[in-house]
């Protein structure tokens, strides 16, 4: 089984894994937050994303167990962003390892309200430093729908260089136009 390899012999709890940022506090995706997530990830917020918003609570909850089980796994590490300061759920981020432990995929989005603060940059910025200070991988890989201006300023903040360049049609018929980023 591919599995994220440790640097340290002693590996975390990753079900209870926390990171901590400058104003931002990363949290292992646990069921508390269902109401968060199922609230906030709305189809504006997924426009540029392959999965569109869960249509109702249950969605969300499969989603959450799916991803600990996943975690617990050890193939994909997935987040909820926190205020720090407030708790705020801020949105969810992640790295997933499947069948690529060694080149994993960043991925996040952001609630709405949160947007134009920087939270994604730093949320991601602490994930790599965190990533590359406890795991064995060589690079990560960042796609991006070309439109989406702001979240394809966090690869180019970390000297991410485009890879590849291709449309893709998500489950549901959404066209991506994709750009995807390595970043060493």
């Amino acid at each position: 089984m591919n599995r994220f390899h440790f640097l340290a012999q002693t590996i975390p709890n990753l079900l209870s894994l926390i990171i901590e940022g400058e104003r931002l506090r990363l949290e292992t995706i646990a069921e508390r937050f269902d109401q968060d997530i199922f609230q906030e990830f709305t189809c504006e917020i997924t426009r540029y994303m392959t999965p569109d918003p869960p249509g109702k609570l249950e969605d969300t909850r499969d989603f959450i167990a799916t991803s600990r089980h996943s975690i617990e796994a050890g193939d994909n590490l997935l987040f909820v962003i926190l205020s720090k300061v407030t708790d705020e759920f801020l949105g969810c981020c992640g790295l997933h390892g499947r069948n690529k432990i060694r080149t994993p995929e960043l991925g996040i989005w952001l609630k709405k309200s949160a947007h134009g603060n920087g939270y994604g940059r730093e949320a991601i910025h602490t994930l790599v430093r965190w990533s590359r200070n406890n795991l064995d991988i060589d690079y990560f890989i960042y796609p991006v729908d070309r439109n989406n201006f702001a979240s394809a300023k966090i690869p180019q903040s970390l000297g991410g260089e485009i890879v590849e360049e291709l449309k893709k049609e998500t489950p549901t018929g959404k066209i991506l136009d994709s750009i995807t980023y390595r970043i060493n």
